[in-house]
């Protein structure tokens, strides 16, 4: 049986999504430009795997407490601490950054005798340091892995559909990801390699909704020959609005609980796939599409199958 709720969507909509698409395209290019100058006015709020610092994991006979072990960091003048649960209950990975002009020697001494003062049954192992020039190597390799997989996604949507439409999803998904950097910039949330992570989830999501958009647009497409582009936009937009609606929301319902739930340490990495999910839905509407519109696209020869909405799938 059906979510009562679900039946509030209506099953034909018929909105003109192309007409807003100058005011979307505006909209689109004042949050660039703002992303754009919190880049070089304050940068992105980088980690400690980006800017380098000291690591050792803590482990306790018993349950260590992971409140007390972070507010003993905090309390001993670490910078930036962070405390993962590893192994178990009783381990925790600590991660912070040493003091301007102190070495990380000189710090991962100063703060492995502070964690021993508050649990002296405690032992430290697995002391490492990481440097600035490491660090950087790390953040190079972190956007070398966004842009192989932009051009990838740009290739299958090429092979799939036509170069047009491979362009507006590339140019529409690198859309998405400014705008999620910019945003973690303004809010000056922490930047990490779990926030690469999270980007490239973004960027598999926003494809996904790209593809299922140029799918519907492609049919459509063999369906009316001779009815204007800019129509059949509108009608495939409508014609898979309610899919949207509902995996969207299923999407952020589920992040939602862990963000607001999730801790400290899950925070950066679930607030920047909400964030993505709703710019990458919003993208595929008013970015990629007016691009197709912009560009034109080659109308196939070949007669479609007529699509039934809400009809089961095949076995």
């Amino acid at each position: 049986m059906a979510w009562p709720l679900i039946r509030l969507i209506p099953r034909q909509t018929h909105f003109r999504f192309v007409k807003w698409a100058p005011v979307a395209a505006a909209f689109s290019v004042l949050l660039i430009i703002g992303s754009c100058a919190s880049f070089f006015i304050q940068g992105l709020n980088l980690g400690i795997d980006f800017k380098g610092g000291v690591a050792f994991h803590v482990t306790t006979p018993g349950a260590l407490s992971q409140g007390k072990l972070r507010s003993t960091l905090e309390q001993g003048g670490a910078h930036d601490p962070q405390v993962q649960p590893f192994g178990g209950t009783n381990a925790s990975i600590v991660r912070f950054l040493p003091n301007p002009g102190e070495a990380p020697s000189v710090a991962a001494d100063r703060m492995a005798a502070k964690v021993m003062t508050a649990f002296p049954d405690a032992k430290i192992s697995d002391r490492s340091e990481v440097g600035p020039k490491v660090s950087g190597e790390l953040l190079g390799s972190g956007f070398k892995a966004l842009g192989i997989a932009l051009v990838l996604m740009l290739g299958y949507i090429w092979f799939r559909f036509q170069l047009q439409f491979g362009l507006g999803a590339v140019v529409a998904v690198f859309h998405d990801i400014l705008l999620t950097l910019g945003l973690l910039s303004v809010m000056h949330i922490e930047f990490s390699m779990t926030s690469i992570a999270a980007l490239l989830t973004v960027i598999g999501y926003s494809m996904n909704e790209k593809v299922i958009t140029f799918d519907r647009l492609k049919e459509n497409l063999r369906k009316y020959k001779t009815t204007p582009l800019r129509d059949i936009i509108d009608l495939s937009e409508n014609e898979r609005l309610s899919r949207t609606i509902i995996t969207g929301t299923t999407a952020l319902l589920a992040l939602g609980g862990t963000m607001f739930f999730g801790g400290p340490v899950l925070f950066p990495l679930v607030f920047t796939m909400t964030f993505g999910i709703i710019i990458g839905t919003y993208s595929s509407v008013y970015i990629a599409l007016p691009l197709i519109l912009v560009w034109g696209v080659k109308r196939g020869d070949e007669d479609a199958t007529p699509i039934k909405l809400g009809a089961g799938t095949r076995p």
